[in-house]
């Protein structure tokens, strides 16, 4: 199957991109986790799989990382 290009892909913003703040990230969920900035949606973004964001996320919200 191949893969959805980057104009198919649903992204949103990230809850930790807060509205006042220059560090905001897009995310885009499925199998992969796709993460861009979202001022710079031109240069790509990074896949993740889905379980690895996961446990990533955890971490955070547990204040291990």
């Amino acid at each position: 199957m191949p893969k959805p290009s980057q104009s198919e892909l649903i992204f949103h913003t990230s809850s930790y991109s807060g509205p006042k703040t220059e560090n905001c990230v897009e995310v885009a969920e499925g199998r992969e986790t796709l993460v861009r900035d979202t001022q710079h949606r031109e240069t790509g973004h990074l896949g993740f799989p889905a379980e690895e964001w996961q446990a990533f996320l955890d971490e955070v919200k547990a204040s291990r990382l």
